[in-house]
């Protein structure tokens, strides 16, 4: 007799869970270990390399990069923590024992879902407040070379911009609106197809209708010579916006600070497709925790001793890369404008959704 209760056992549903919950940390928790040391191999003699940093900067590198693996990592480490619980539970003939108790497969992995769905709050809140922030700093540092940042918070770096023919590229842009000032200017003056002058300066600092550099270095091709002069007004008419609209990372900003960066880029008349396509995979990215136990639930059903269990459980792992792959495709589409926004951050959520009930259904029949 079918039980039409969706959690019919309080004691079932925490038992499921449970094992869900604590496998998929203990999975996550391995994995982000893994990631963080191998990274740390190819940067520690980087960072180390900067005259003045010591391992209190290492330590500090690990302390702005392991959220980002950890929230990289997350809805895999749960992928995998499912075919762990699965696999156990169908070796042991649980779920055989939970069907002739009369639960559905959906009853079954209904636990796990409940479970998903505050792991998803916990994810997106995690990448909310501490992942961006986290990763604005060391974007930033590492931009820098692992020299040491100036005090604001505002800082974004390799910002490269137009200005006629000449392009511009600064190695920080730091601040906003009239206190926007540049490190590490260098000004590519072209005429036709070739560049007659570089200019290179220390800092560059806004004076009315301009910017003015310090510390130039000017080589003229066209003399063949270097000149260094203290100051050299130039860039003239090009607003601190230009700069600091020049590279929006969704990676690096909260929601409520992409929606007014799309706001101002809408204000200056530029395209917003690849800031809302990261606005939107905000939030679309941390519920694919919540389809990775109806992926993975291709592994739960089945007789152990078919000899079929490793297989299911590699078609619950191929379709968890299925979804990452298409996700990652979606998202670069949506970047060039090839894809509109919501389809680009929703569309393999909603289709992987129906992959993994169909299944599901299958599996059940």
């Amino acid at each position: 007799m079918i039980n039409f209760n969706f959690f019919p056992s309080r004691r079932l549903a925490f038992y499921t869970g449970k094992l869900f919950l604590t496998r998929g940390i203990a999975v996550l928790f391995s994995l982000s270990l893994v990631l963080m040391m191998l990274n740390l191999l190819s940067e520690s003699s980087k960072i180390l390399a900067v005259p003045g940093n010591t391992n209190a900067e290492v330590w500090h590198y690990v302390a702005l990069r392991l959220p980002q693996i950890v929230a990289f990592a997350f809805p895999f480490s749960f992928l995998l923590g499912t075919l762990i619980v699965f696999v156990t539970l169908n070796q042991n003939s649980e779920v055989i024992a939970m069907k002739a108790a009369g639960l559905s497969a959906h009853q079954v992995i209904a636990p796990l879902i409940l479970v998903s769905v505050v792991l998803a709050g916990v994810s997106f809140a995690f990448d909310e407040y501490v992942v961006t922030k986290a990763t604005a700093e060391l974007s930033a540092w590492d931009g820098n070379d692992y020299k040491p940042l100036p005090p604001e918070s505002l800082v974004t770096s390799n910002v490269w911009v137009t200005n006629g023919d000449d392009m511009v590229r600064a190695d920080l842009v730091i601040g906003r609106g009239a206190a926007t000032r540049l490190q590490g200017v260098r000004l590519y003056d072209r005429q036709g197809n070739s560049i007659a002058r570089i200019i290179k300066a220390e800092r560059a600092v806004q004076v009315p209708g301009a910017w003015q550099l310090q510390n130039v270095t000017v080589y003229d091709s066209g003399q063949n010579m270097i000149r260094k002069l203290p100051t050299l007004r130039e860039l003239v008419g090009v607003e601190p916006g230009r700069f600091t609209l020049a590279k929006i990372d969704p990676e690096t900003r909260s929601l409520g600070r992409l929606r007014d960066n799309i706001a101002e880029l809408r204000a200056a008349g530029r395209q917003t497709d690849a800031v809302e396509t990261g606005l939107w995979h905000k939030i679309s990215e941390p519920l694919s925790t919540i389809l990775m136990p109806l992926l993975a639930a291709v592994a739960a059903f089945g007789l152990a001793r078919s000899g079929q269990v490793l297989a299911r459980a590699a078609i619950g792992m191929a379709l968890g890369f299925a979804y990452f792959v298409a996700d990652n495709f979606a998202l670069a589409m949506g970047n060039v404008g090839a894809y509109p926004p919501l389809l680009a951050a929703w569309a393999p959520f909603l289709l992987f959704l129906l992959i993994g009930e169909t299944v599901l259904v299958r599996s059940e029949e």
